[in-house]
């Protein structure tokens, strides 16, 4: 019997997917399911619809600040918010399709992340700061950086965004579970349902 399958649409960009990654944790071990990641280019889509983040009203800024640090809190994790934010992320979502190919895409995924909103560390928007990552993972880093800047990644990158879009992701972390589609770090209560509700041989499409 095959494992149910929960996809996730992210980027390195976005504070709720941090949580969003640490909250889901418990559900996929609870209903013994695979996560399936599926990097979507969050400055693309956002140029593509003119809409810039730090742009919002201050207000709004700080209280989404507020917010995160009383989820932070309330799980008690280690998030801050980086000094450098927002970055490009282009080269997280490459280096992450170019772990699939071992087989350590979740395990890369999970360290950027880490690295990134719990220690600040803004390095990893280039393959430099990629590539430590990489040799810790047991990758040789210039064979990861080559795969990562290749066309043939660049195209899969593409694809999964375009993909995302035409399946109406208009943000992430967005959460797909028996074809439903969850957005946010505080749906999870949602998710759990569904799969409570499925069986254990579903795959969403």
């Amino acid at each position: 019997m095959s494992k149910q399958k929960i996809e996730m649409y992210w980027d390195v960009g976005s504070t709720n997917t941090y949580f969003a990654l640490k909250l889901i944790k418990p559900i996929l071990a609870r209903h013994d399911c695979e996560l399936i990641l599926h990097p979507f280019n969050l400055g693309y889509v956002f140029r593509t619809n003119n809409y810039e983040l730090m742009k919002e009203p201050k207000a709004k800024l700080r209280n989404r600040k507020q917010d995160l640090m009383r989820w932070a809190k309330k799980y008690n994790l280690p998030f801050q918010i980086p000094r450098q934010f927002p970055i490009k992320s282009s080269r997280v979502l490459r280096g992450s399709l170019a772990m699939r190919r071992y087989g350590k895409e979740l395990e890369f995924v999970e360290r950027v992340m880490d690295r990134y909103w719990e220690q600040g560390d803004a390095t990893i928007a280039e393959y430099a700061g990629l590539r430590p990552i990489a040799a810790e993972l047991g990758v040789d880093p210039d064979e990861f950086e080559r795969l990562s800047a290749s066309d043939e990644i660049a195209a899969e990158l593409a694809a999964s965004t375009d993909r995302g879009i035409e399946r109406e992701v208009f943000g992430v972390p967005m959460i797909i579970a028996n074809n439903e589609m969850f957005w946010g770090k505080d749906r999870m209560d949602f998710v759990d349902d569904v799969l409570s509700k499925v069986p254990a041989d579903t795959v969403s499409a």
